[in-house]
């Protein structure tokens, strides 16, 4: 495949700040871009930034995907259920497509690995809803590729870092974290990083493929709060036993605690991505 050129239409579904990242690239080339948003003060935060907007409510769309050549699909599943129903109810109705379709899932589809390194050949087994839905998403993105023809390429990606992103507000109030040695291995990616993975992998991708997506070096959970207080300048957080989690973390957090695995990155790599944040001590000063 090749790169898209100017004049060439990209539809970003929910284009929230990755998704504007990856605008802010694709404009350079002078691609028009599209953004699907479902609220009006985003639609005018886009056009102000040379974006399209597309009004959209993901759970019941009125109208048809504008034309385009290619998409990138940002848009998180529904927060209940184990389905997808926004991919699954808009993938019917997508436009044909020149380039093909991105998604972005999440490495939750591996489930827990016991702390191992992992590739994708990894057997998907998600243990947690947030996971099985994204997986449901893979499925019904696979099938509709089968059916169409159209090319489709999957991004496995762990947690997101970069400017605005970092946890702050649970840093503030003192929220304790895992003692070192229970803290789960957990892979990260700079959001910048991420928004040119999302760009190559499109380019010069293999239709059907799923890719890792991780700077290569996991630490563990509790590392990376730490970290982050140190970097903001905020108290460092209490350590607990992971028996103690549940009187102390969300059911959501902990969930995350219960999975532990190192992603490999090889396959992305031989694509030709160099992560310019190849870790946490060259990324995290970017983020002030």
């Amino acid at each position: 495949m090749s790169a898209l050129v100017a004049g060439d239409r990209a539809l970003i579904v929910g284009c929230g700040d990755i998704g504007l990242r990856i605008a802010e690239r694709l404009r350079l080339h002078e691609v028009t871009v599209i953004g699907a948003v479902r609220r009006t003060e985003a639609a005018a935060v886009l056009a102000q930034r040379g974006i399209e907007p597309w009004l959209v409510d993901l759970d019941a769309p009125a109208a048809s995907p504008p034309l385009c050549d290619a998409v990138y699909w940002c848009a998180p599943p529904p927060a209940d259920g184990e389905t997808d129903s926004r991919l699954r109810g808009l993938l019917p109705r997508l436009p044909p497509l020149r380039q093909g379709l991105l998604y972005i899932s999440t490495s939750a589809v591996y489930g827990d690995c016991q702390g191992r390194w992992i590739d994708e050949a990894e057997p998907l087994k998600p243990g947690t809803a947030r996971g099985r839905r994204r997986l449901d998403a893979e499925l019904a993105l696979r099938a509709w590729s089968a059916r169409t023809g159209t090319r489709s390429l999957v991004l496995r990606v762990p947690g997101i870092y970069g400017p605005g992103r970092l946890p702050a507000e649970r840093l503030r109030r003192g929220d304790p974290v895992l003692h070192e040695s229970e803290s789960p291995y957990t892979n990260r990616v700079h959001a910048d990083d991420l928004a040119d993975a999302c760009l190559l992998a499109l380019e010069r991708g293999e239709a059907g493929a799923a890719y890792n997506v991780g700077d290569g070096a996991p630490t563990s959970m509790s590392d990376y709060l730490l970290r982050c207080a140190r970097l903001l300048g905020l108290p460092e957080p209490g350590r607990i036993a992971l028996a103690e989690a549940p009187a102390h973390f969300s059911p959501m957090l902990r969930s995350f605690l219960e999975e532990s695995k190192r992603l490999k990155v090889e396959r992305l790599r031989a694509l030709g991505w160099t992560p310019r944040y190849p870790n946490l001590d060259a990324g995290l000063p970017s983020c002030l």
